[in-house]
This record gives structure tokens, C-alpha cells and sequence, in this order.
């Protein structure tokens, strides 16, 4: 019977830790079944346009069955079980978010350098979708693949505005919705502005970079130091899954109080020291 209790406030923890550290659209695919466009968006984000929503939630689950499966083989306590498989369960979502981090952060270095490839292109006489086509073998390494792919699709539709559209899909990123919108409207309207905004364009990105740099590298010691405070007690719990005596005192009733308690102190100390340091995030437009 304390095992059954304990299980059942193992999973409402799991539910309270869940609507803190999960992102708010799975967090509504959870509650409403219509988040995959969601976690479709945060694949897109981290180039995994190819992996499915549906089969990303279904690795999150699998984990955490298999993380709790194997705590509670060496633990036999059915909370610290659920408490690790919650953890589990997420780690796909971490590691898929701090992948869409970098990919952003690298976009956002290239991006620059692409504008003024651009730039050299249009003053050298070429048309815009060439010069777009071409940055798939001269320009950022980070950015060929996706801009080779959008030189074939307009080669194949002749259509500009629709190859545009798949590459901003494709690319999910903020700088370049700003980028391909900017070309979007110099190709509609015309005349010999294109040059300049080009020019002006590459200027405003550098200067966002950097400033953006310099915030974020005086942002990681909060965040750094937020993830060690948090993850240290989890990780002596998990050491202390490996001496049967000391981790069945938390199968009891007190040991599930502890549990709990910790948990929600953990969750509204990373969050409050994780919104002290947060940067606020770019939108994209038009998406």
C-alpha cells in the first residue's frame, strides 16, 4: 500500500515538474492533443525537419519507461523511479533545445557574410534568385545545404515567392525570416535600392551580433550556475540509488514528502534564477 501512495505522488510530481520545465507547447500538446505543430516548430528549429513529431514524443516516452525501469530495478523504490523517468523523458527535450540554440547562434554569426556575398552578386549583375542559388556553393558553410536545396526547388518551380517560403521553413530562424523577407520586398518592388539594403542590412546583423555576444556571455554564469545547483542533489540521489538501506527510506510516506518538497524547490529556484538571466528571445515574423 506505500508503495502504491508513493507511485501516486511520484506521478503527481512528475505532472508539477512537467508544467515547469516543459515547454509550453508540449506542455499543450499534453493537455490538448494538438501540440505537434509545436514540437514540429522546436524540430524545425534544430534542423530536424526530417524526424516527426509524433516519433520525437514517442522517444521522449520510451526513455523515461526504460530510465524508470532500470532505477527502479536498483533502487526497488517506485518514487525515485518515477522522479529519474520524468528526468529521463526530458533529456531528449534538452538536448533538442540546446541543438535549436546552437543552430540559431550559428545562423546568426553567418548570416552577415551571406548578406554580403549577396550584395557582391547583385553589384557583379546577377539576378537575385541566382545570387541566392549561389550562396549554396560560395557562401557559409552553415548555410549551403539549405540554400542549394531552394537553387533546385526554384529551378524545378520558377517560382520565387514559393521557394522562399520552403526555405524559410526549412532554415527556422529568425535572422533569416528578417533576411528573406527584406529580399521578399526588394524583388517585389524593384528599382537599385537592393545594393544599399543589402549593405544596410549586413551592418544592423553585425551590430545585433554583437551586442547580443556580449549579453549572453555576462548571462552564462546565471545559467550555468542555475543547472549545477539543480542537478547536484539529483545526482547524490542517484548515487545514493546504489545503497538499497538508504534509498528505501524514501519509499515511505516522509521519504515521498522529501521528494516533493525538493522537487519544487528546485523547480522555482532554476526557474526564478533562469528568468533573472534571461535574454528575450527573437521572434520570427511571418511564419
Amino acid at each position: 500500500m506505500g508503495a502504491l501512495v508513493g507511485l501516486g505522488l511520484g506521478v503527481g510530481m512528475l505532472l508539477v515538474w512537467s508544467a515547469f520545465f516543459l515547454p509550453r507547447g508540449i506542455r499543450a500538446g499534453i493537455a490538448t492533443g494538438r501540440g505537434e505543430g509545436r514540437v514540429a516548430r522546436l524540430l524545425a528549429r534544430a534542423g530536424l525537419v526530417e524526424v516527426s513529431a509524433t516519433g520525437f514524443l514517442a522517444l521522449c516516452a520510451g526513455i523515461g519507461v526504460v530510465t524508470a525501469f532500470l532505477i527502479q530495478v536498483v533502487s526497488a523504490t517506485p518514487p525515485v523511479a518515477v522522479v529519474f523517468g520524468a528526468m529521463g523523458a526530458y533529456l531528449p527535450v534538452a538536448i533538442l533545445s540546446g541543438r535549436a540554440r546552437r543552430r540559431q547562434r550559428e545562423f546568426a554569426e553567418v548570416w552577415p557574410e551571406a548578406v554580403d556575398n549577396l550584395a557582391s552578386a547583385v553589384r557583379a549583375g546577377m539576378s537575385l534568385p541566382d545570387a541566392l542559388g549561389a550562396l549554396g556553393t560560395r557562401g557559409p558553410e552553415a548555410l549551403r545545404s539549405d540554400f542549394d536545396r531552394f537553387a533546385l526547388d526554384y529551378q524545378v518551380s520558377g517560382r520565387f515567392g514559393d521557394s522562399l517560403d520552403r526555405l524559410k521553413v526549412r532554415l527556422a530562424d529568425p535572422v533569416g525570416d528578417r533576411v528573406i523577407e527584406g529580399l521578399r520586398v526588394a524583388r517585389e518592388v524593384g528599382g537599385g535600392e537592393l545594393g544599399r539594403l543589402l549593405r544596410n542590412l549586413s551592418g544592423y546583423l553585425r551590430d545585433d551580433l554583437r551586442t547580443r555576444s556580449e549579453l549572453e556571455s555576462r548571462q552564462a554564469w546565471t545559467v550555468n550556475g542555475a543547472r549545477l545547483a539543480v542537478a547536484a542533489p539529483w545526482l547524490v540521489l542517484l548515487l545514493m540509488s546504489f545503497q538499497s538501506e538508504v534509498i528505501r527510506r524514501y519509499a515511505s510516506p516522509g521519504g515521498v514528502v522529501v521528494l516533493v518538497v525538493g522537487a519544487m524547490l528546485c523547480v522555482v529556484a532554476y526557474r526564478l534564477m533562469m528568468r533573472i538571466g534571461r535574454l528575450p528571445d527573437e521572434r520570427r515574423i511571418l511564419s
